[in-house]
């Protein structure tokens, strides 16, 4: 009798990202992950106490693939670190529509609003650039990210085409825009 093939965890959280880019979020669930895996549903429910468990590691397995990204663009040398992850959380957008989707267009409602290591490490960039405080490093980042945020969803839902000379432009102007603003309020002060 041949060995019966083990499913692991980690097959399944790979079925079910797969099963997000292609099809969006609504196609998860135990019979699409077990037909994509040619088996029973029983795996996952072993390895899942529930759907909701699994959607949890979905989330994590696709912001490690947009760290992914934001890794890859700082790389990339073409933009300075900062704007490298904005046009890296735009990029997201265009190339994973789905995963962007799922990650930073749901609800959020009873999650951890905590800020990301992303986010704190666009803190520090913004206050070593600028010579800001902490507090006025993330008041710019959240006015930028606002707008990065906009450009993405515009991107990931087919709203908008943008080409992307247009979008570090405007990534550009608006950066400019805000930095002029901060810090002529704190030569005020």
């Amino acid at each position: 009798m041949p060995p019966k093939v083990k499913i692991t965890k980690e097959d399944i959280i790979k079925t079910a990202v797969e099963l997000v880019r292609a099809n969006g979020e609504r196609s998860i669930n135990a019979r699409s992950i077990a037909a994509a895996l040619n088996c029973s549903t029983q795996p996952v429910f072993s390895n899942f106490a529930t759907m909701d468990k699994l959607q949890e590691a979905v989330i994590v397995a696709a912001y490690d693939r947009y760290l992914g990204f934001l890794k890859s663009e700082v790389e990339s040398g073409r933009y300075p670190p900062y704007k490298a992850f904005g046009m890296a959380y735009i990029r997201f957008a265009k190339e994973e529509k789905e995963l962007f989707k799922r990650l930073f267009m749901r609800d959020r409602t009873g999650e951890d609003l905590s800020p990301s290591p992303d986010f704190e490490e666009s803190v520090q960039m913004i206050m070593k650039a600028n010579g800001v405080t902490a507090e006025k490093a993330r008041l710019m980042h959240l006015e930028m990210w606002s707008c990065v945020h906009g450009i993405g969803v515009m991107i990931a839902t087919s709203f908008l085409p943008l080409e992307w000379e247009m979008i570090s432009d405007m990534l550009t102007d608006v950066y400019q825009g805000i930095r002029v603003r901060h810090l002529s309020e704190e030569i005020k002060q």
